[in-house]
């Protein structure tokens, strides 16, 4: 694993990570974001993109969670909030690009096999050609929802205190 590599090997299903932030990493993107609890179980249930209401209201609600999670020095759920976010805007687009959610054409065997992260992970299509994308993809709902989740998001990555307590805990976890 790289050093600062998000780590795959734990135990996610019996691993309570405000217990043990030690065993976090911050990874790249969205590594690890529909694994690590409580933080799952706690933001989950509130990201949702389906239109530009839902996902205004949903946006809001988990940049109040990384927002309190900010004040409660609790830098992994933080960081979880604002994955969940970055999460919110790449399926927004996904889905905005691809109204089926489908980006890559179909085929009996796996393509992704041997490729390097992230090729490596999610669909076994991700070897195949991109399907087209959709006429009005920077336009039609799920680009508006989009924008919402990307708006958040760069409002969380870009916090002062977010960034504060990212580098205390790269320092004390030694997460270079």
């Amino acid at each position: 694993m790289a050093k600062n590599g998000f780590n795959y090997t734990l135990d996610f299903k019996n691993t309570d990570f405000r217990l043990h932030p030690e065993l976090y990493r911050v990874g790249v993107g969205e590594q690890g974001v529909l694994l690590v609890e409580p933080y799952k179980s706690e933001i989950l249930p509130h990201w949702r993109f389906r239109n530009v209401e839902v996902a205004k209201a949903s946006a809001e609600k988990i940049h109040s969670l990384f927002e309190a999670y900010l004040a409660q020095q609790d830098f992994v759920g933080a960081d979880m909030a604002r994955k969940f976010l970055q999460m919110g805007f790449t399926r927004a687009r996904r889905y905005a690009n691809h109204k089926g959610g489908k980006k890559y054409t179909a085929s009996p065997e796996a393509n992704n096999q041997g490729l390097p992260y992230p090729y490596s992970s999610g669909s076994a299509n991700k070897g195949n050609a991109v399907l087209p994308q959709e006429a009005d993809a920077l336009t039609n709902e799920k680009a508006q929802a989009a924008a919402i989740f990307k708006e958040y998001w760069f409002r969380a990555k870009g916090h002062p205190e977010y960034l504060r307590q990212k580098q205390l805990f790269r320092e004390k976890y030694d997460e270079k």
